[in-house]
């Protein structure tokens, strides 16, 4: 990538300022966090023993944070090293560091959430070439997608990822050494934004993929019904596709085809899971925590490129009001 095409986040004024206070911050919450740890345990499971909340939610949760804080530590130094040694544009070892962080994160999430996972994603993963369009429902999606393609398959994949997530130190210094692109939802220049989803899978190797969350937010009521106000008033086309959705916010299509154009000969993986619905606030982690043991189901199906005769809205519409049935199911045989 020439000097000229590098995104206005990955210059080195804009790392430099983000790193100095997301970094420093991080530093400062693991060590306080660490030292006063028999104070805030005690008070959150008094808390909790208050409440009759016997499963301890809140100092799960608590204590989940602290271990988040001490694998991204533990990810910073790693990365620190990296560059020290003249490695900061080695991606094999960054794909790697990549899957340790995911694999110490899903086992914290999964002793925190008392947590099982059926994961069935037979021959979804068996090689790279291949353009993934993710169901977006909580905040590990991205945590348990890398999980499984990178940690599980050794796969190295490419994410489309909001701009926000940059202020998490790990996904900020790592996902700037590895390609992946980080979007502002918010820019006025959508045509820039949309070449740069392009690129990204332009040269996908049998060991790469290309990862992206259509739905562009985490899926919850009240936004599924703004999306589906939205395409009523702008492209009632796409209305009779899209109304009948129960879990799933209807596809934002311009950078899901953005990133399909990049890559004409890849495959396409869809991916959906439940076990993590509601979990897109704080309150609704502490009722998931509160509820018992959990499970968590991954599904992933392969599409071959070639078998597929047009890709267009119409399309990506019809394969989401399918997903959507298929985590209704789900969802209902796990009550």
């Amino acid at each position: 990538m020439s000097r000229r095409q590098i995104p206005d986040y990955a210059s080195f004024q804009a790392r430099l300022k983000r790193r100095s206070i997301s970094v420093s911050a991080l530093l400062a919450v693991a060590l306080v966090a660490t030292l006063s740890s028999p104070a805030w345990v005690a008070v959150a499971v008094v808390i909790d023993a208050l409440r009759l909340r016997w499963r301890f939610p809140l100092a799960r949760l608590l204590l989940f944070g602290w271990y988040w804080s001490i694998i991204e530590c533990a990810g910073v130094f790693i990365s620190f090293a990296l560059w020290m040694s003249g490695h900061s544009s080695n991606h094999v070892l960054h794909y790697r560091l990549m899957g340790w962080w995911a694999g110490k994160l899903m086992t914290g999430l999964r002793i925190a959430m008392s947590a099982s996972i059926d994961v069935d994603d037979t021959d979804a993963f068996e090689e790279g070439n291949a353009v993934v369009l993710c169901r977006h429902a909580s905040l590990a999606d991205s945590l348990v997608s890398a999980w499984v393609i990178c940690t599980r398959r050794g796969l190295s994949p490419r994410y489309v990822l909001k701009r926000e997530l940059l202020w998490d130190p790990c996904l900020d210094i790592v996902g700037l050494r590895v390609p992946n692109y980080f979007v502002d939802r918010g820019s006025h220049q959508s045509n820039r934004e949309l070449t740069a989803i392009t690129r990204l899978s332009v040269d996908l190797a049998t060991s790469d993929v290309a990862v992206i969350f259509p739905e562009g937010t985490r899926s919850s009521e009240a936004k599924r019904k703004r999306a589906i106000d939205k395409i009523r008033d702008q492209s009632p086309e796409r209305l009779a596709a899209t109304e009948g959705l129960r879990h799933l916010i209807p596809v934002r299509p311009s950078g899901t085809l953005a990133l399909l154009d990049g890559a004409s000969q890849a495959d396409l993986v869809i991916v959906w899971h439940t076990g993590f619905d509601g979990l897109s606030t704080f309150g609704g982690v502490l009722k998931a925590l509160g509820r018992g043991d959990m499970q968590i189901v991954f599904r992933a199906r392969r599409l071959q490129r070639s078998l597929l005769s047009d890709i267009n809205v119409a399309w990506l519409d019809q394969i989401w009001a399918k997903m959507d049935r298929e985590v209704d199911e789900q969802l209902r045989m796990s009550q």
